[in-house]
This record gives structure tokens, sequence and C-alpha cells, in this order.
């Protein structure tokens, strides 16, 4: 099929945007779907054909006054769902409010202010996207179209200038032009290690061959990150467009997405974004015109966290068993069935686009000498406003919880920045972030000289009631669980360690099982075959590194100084909080709790079984845990 012109469809959506009045667009991203977004939308649609209000669900040049769609996540996901119309933005929407807002906000152009957003500091209302701090402190690059698109229609895509750099690329310029450009912008990869891309791509390039392939790695499997997600459920074309452009400067003919089977909805946007693409011909044969020849195949994953490793991709789509292999040969010399292989990940082809457009120098004046551009983080844990938020590399760790994401938490909600104990960063390959980096910037070189890592991007911030003994746990235990068990150091180093971890937290361990950890740890941060195992010690020896006297708690005093630990939490009554009520009394399972009603109770430790159910029931915060 001979390639439409994608500037006389973007023309054509430029004019039928002119006629369009009233704009309603609502978050299709998951976490917004999971707070009911669907139904909003539902609601709007049933809504305005009930007041006879002409809407479209899809631009078209007779589109009516009004247009109704979905977007991709816009990443205030703690305010969910969320609805804008025109400039005005709102906030935790539910469907019941759709009657008043097509009433007030869409037919009067008034203002609904119990649904716009109050910042929690001074109480101001903010009446567009760029009044909250949220967004006005972020610099939306990648993420800039996921909130304005319908990701489930390529001419608007196309509108906003989508696929016009992948024209450029087969029409314009050579293979080696296309590798400089990237090469020069400095971009490196997104995924986790860092390695520049446009010497990946030149590197793929000058291989001897006819067949070559890009990859595009979308098997996001750290807990607690979802920018890969967000980005190919909101923008699904500038991943393709980003492929397209890596194919180009590789001579390839053939890409991959692999995409873990436990995203759906991106899966299914993804899907339609090449269905298409193939409709317009931008996708397939003789692409613009130019000769060239490019196929997307989509290959979902069945979750196994260690096919986020290139090698180990390879073979699972090659349809082996996901495990690594050891390099040298290099993807780029022999990669998916033998033949040389480009592999990205989302958020890294998705930039690419970008950087065409603004310009290789351009780009590299974002961010910072060693790591150009901005960088997409999922903040999640004991922060205010949880969510995905993009920045340039180089803004520091204060700059992202305190002024971004809204500051740290108590345990009930809310804000302290004072409790800010520790960060995890890159998930359970990175590293364990203290008070004293909170103004460490965050890019590749000064994040691996804290003995952390950028990694896929996943933020979880901590307050000062987590136990970071049991954190390092919790990360081990999931790579320890996802090893493919190939190579002996990861396989049963990372068993015995966790052992040794739940021997502290469980209150069997001697100082002399501090010491074999952090042995073990540092033997199989060397020995192991692959990034996983390389890097599946980093919680356990940051931790070790800066709160090693946590660890001495629960060795030495038998204690959990956050009171988390089950096993060597002791639950004691505050006598000037105690009511004397009698809930906790008859709470406790076993008895071991006294006292007379209307004077302060008392926990018998020798009888405590460490339930917790006394905390649990207590209304007034009288029973605690500690050491």
């Amino acid at each position: 099929m001979p390639t439409k012109n994608i500037e006389k469809i973007a023309k054509d959506y430029k004019d039928a945007y002119k006629k369009i009045t009233g704009r309603v667009v609502i978050c299709g991203g998951t976490g917004c779907i999971a707070g009911g977004s669907l139904k909003v939308y539902e609601a709007f649609q049933k809504e305005m054909e009930k007041r006879k209000i002409g809407f479209c669900l899809q631009i078209t040049k007779d589109c009516h006054e009004n247009y109704l769609s979905l977007s991709g996540c816009r990443g205030f996901c703690a305010m969910g769902p969320l609805v804008s119309v025109g400039d005005i933005f709102y906030t935790k929407v539910k469907p019941e409010d759709v009657a008043e807002i097509v009433e007030k906000t869409l037919i009067k152009g008034e203002v609904i202010d119990r649904l716009l957003y109050h910042n929690p500091a001074n109480n101001q209302k903010a009446k567009t996207v760029d009044e909250i701090p949220f967004y006005a402190k972020q610099e939306r690059i990648l993420l800039h179209d996921c909130g304005r698109i319908n990701p489930e229609d390529i001419n608007e895509y196309i509108a906003h200038g989508g696929y016009a750099q992948a024209k450029r690329a087969y029409t314009e310029m050579t293979d080696e032009e296309v590798c400089k450009e990237i090469i020069t912008s400095g971009l490196r990869g997104r995924g986790g290690g860092g390695f520049p891309t446009g010497k990946k791509w030149d590197l793929t390039r000058v291989e001897p061959g006819p067949k070559k392939y890009v990859i595009c790695n979308a098997d996001e499997g750290d807990p607690g990150a979802f920018m890969d997600r967000s980005v190919m459920e909101g923008n699904p074309n500038a991943v393709l467009e980003g492929m397209m452009i890596a194919a180009r400067g590789i001579g390839a003919d053939e890409g991959y997405i692999y995409v873990r089977m436990e995203y759906p909805l991106a899966i299914q946007r993804v899907r339609t974004a090449i269905k298409q693409a193939e409709e317009l011909g931008i996708l397939g044969e003789n692409i613009f015109g130019s000769g060239k020849n490019f196929k997307i195949n989509v290959m979902e994953g069945a979750g196994a966290f260690v096919c986020g490793e290139e090698t180990a991709l390879i073979a699972s789509v090659e349809g082996k068993r996901g495990m690594p292999k050891i390099k040298p040969p290099y993807p780029s010399q022999s990669g998916l069935f033998g033949k040389p292989t480009v592999i990205n990940n989302v958020e890294t082809l998705a930039t690419v686009p970008k950087i065409m457009e603004m310009g290789a120098e351009e780009f590299r004046k974002i961010g910072t000498l060693g790591s150009p551009g901005t960088k997409t983080f999922a903040v999640t844990g004991h922060i205010a406003n949880t969510g995905l938020v993009e920045v340039p590399m180089g803004t520091t760790l204060r700059q992202v919880i305190d002024d971004v994401a809204g500051g740290t938490t108590n345990d009930d909600g809310t804000v302290n920045k004072a409790a800010f104990k520790a960060a995890q960063i890159g998930g359970p390959s990175g590293g364990c972030l203290t008070r004293e980096h909170l103004d460490l910037p965050l890019d590749f070189d000064s994040l691996k000289s804290a003995g952390a890592m950028v990694g896929s991007g996943g933020l979880v911030v901590m307050n000062n009631k987590t136990c970071m003994v049991n954190v390092a746990r919790f990360f081990l235990e999931f790579t320890q669980r996802e090893s493919c068990g190939k190579c002996v150091p990861c396989r049963e180093g990372t068993e015995q360690m966790l052992t040794m971890l739940n021997d502290i937290v469980e209150g069997r361990a001697t100082l002399k099982t501090l010491e074999n950890l952090e042995d073990l740890a540092k033997a199989v941060q060397k020995a192991s075959l692959c990034a996983l195992g390389k890097t599946a010690p980093n919680p356990v020896l940051s931790t070790l590194k800066h709160f090693r006297e946590e660890y001495l708690a629960h060795v030495v005093d038998k204690c959990c100084p956050a009171g988390v630990c089950k096993a060597l939490a002791r639950f004691e009554i505050v006598a000037s909080k105690c009511k004397g009520c009698g809930m906790c009394k008859r709470a406790c399972p076993v008895s071991a709790i006294s006292g007379e009603v209307g004077k302060p109770h008392h926990i018998d430790p020798k009888k405590c079984i460490k339930c917790g159910g006394c905390k649990s029931t207590c209304k007034f915060g009288a029973v605690v845990t500690g050491a």
C-alpha cells in the first residue's frame, strides 16, 4: 500500500481542531482506569447524548463542536481520575460529577471549585495544569503528548508532528547521518545501563549482512516501575516511529516489541497503532517511497524479570528459555537469530523522534554534560503525589521528592518532609539513597558514584517508619525468585543471602551472619553472569552501608527500631494516650493485656505473640511498636 501523505493528514486534522469549541479529555491510563475513568467516560457520552450536545469520539473533517476522548497517562496518578475541559483541569472526578461538569463547564464555561486541585501547602486552587506544582516543576518532552492526544488515533499523532522525522530519516538522510544525529545528541539508554544509544546503533550499522533487527525492550518488571507502560499506553506511535528511525540507521527491515503480558492495555494500544500505521502505508513495504521496508511484530513475554536482560530477551523471542548468554559476542554482532540486532527500551526509542525534531544540539542543552535530556521516574511509596514525572537529568533527589511529588508523608498520609528516610532508585537492581543524598543530581554518573543507578526509573520513597533491613529483604526476595538459575553465584548466592536476611529479621542472626552476608553479596556481585545477579546484592550492600545500625539493632539488641519485623517487634501502651477503653484487651487472643476500665493498660511482653491486633484496634494511637 502506498504511503498516505502525512502532511495532508496533519493539515486536515489541524483544520478540524479549529472547529472544536469544547474538548473533553479523560485520562485513560491504567491508574485512572483502575480509579473508574472509563465509567466517567461513559457518563460523559450518556450526558452529552441526553442533552443533545453535538460531539464526536474521533476527530474528522466534519467533527461536531465538542470532542470527547480518552488520553494516555497524565502522570498525576494520586489525583485520578483526571478530566480536562479545554484548559480547565479537574481531579478525582466521579461519574456523578459528570452532569454538573457538562452543565456548568462545558455549556456555561463556569469552573467547579471543588473539583480543582487544591495545593495542600497553601490551599490555593489550580485551574489549569500549568498552575499545579506537580506539572510546573517538570520538563515534559517525552510525556508531552501522552495527556493531549488520543493514543488510539494515529491521525492525532500525525497532526502533532508524528512520523515527520521518520519520513525525513527515510527520504532525506543516510544511515550514517541518522546514527550521527543520535550520537551527537548524547542520548544514553534509558533501560538501566546508560550505554550511548547512537554508538550502539553505529556498531550495528557497520556489521555486514542484509538482515538486521530492531527490538524494543518493553519487559518492564521492576517493582514500582510503570514508565514504559505509560508511554506505550499514552503514545504508542512515538515508540513505533523511534523503531523506524533506528531501523533506518542500522539497515533493519524487521522489528519486535517484546512486552510483558501483564500490560494488556499497552499491548492493545501498540497493536492498534501498528495496524493503523500499516493501513496508512507508514509501516510495511516501500516506506515513504524510499524503497525500504520495515515490519514490526509484537511478542508477549510470560513475565520473567530476567528477560529484561537483552540476551535473555533474544532467547525468549527465538522460542527458547529466557536465559542470558556470555558476552561477547554482543547483540550488535550476533543477536536475534544470529543477526546484528539493536535493543533499546521504550523510553529510549520514544525519545528519538523528539531529538530529531528539536535537533541534537538543542537536546544536549537539557540535562547534564554526561547525561543529556530528560528522564521519567515512577514515584511511589510514602509520597504526597504518586505518579509519573519527567525532569531534566541532573535534577536533585530533593527537587523530585519535595518540589514535584509534594514531599514525604507520614503513615497517615500527612505531608512531613522531615520524615524522609530513604529512597530506593532503580528497582531491585538499584541502590538506596539517604538524607545525605537529597541534593545528589539524578544522572547516570552521579548515581553510580553513590552506589546506585538510574535503572529504568523506579523511585520508591520511604519514611522514618520503614525498616531498611526488611526493604533489603523484599528486593532480594524478588530477584532471588526471578533468577533464571543458569549461574551458581546468582542461583545459590541470592538464596543464601535471603536465608541470612530471614535470620536477621527473625532474631536468629549473629554478628558473624552480618559478616558473611556482606562477603557473599560482594562475591555474587562480581561472579554472576548477567546484570540481574551482578546487581541483586545492591539493596543489601547499600542498606548495610547507610543503615548498619539498624542491622546491628536486629542482630545484637534483637529489636526492630521501626517496629516492622514481627518477630522482633515490642508492643507497648503509652500510658498518657491510653483511655482505658479495653478495646485492645478484647482484641488480644492470648490475654496478654491487663488493666482496669478507665485506667492505662499494660502489655505483658512474655505473653504477647506480636499479632498486632491491639495496635490496629486502638483508636487513640496508644499502642506503639519499637525498641
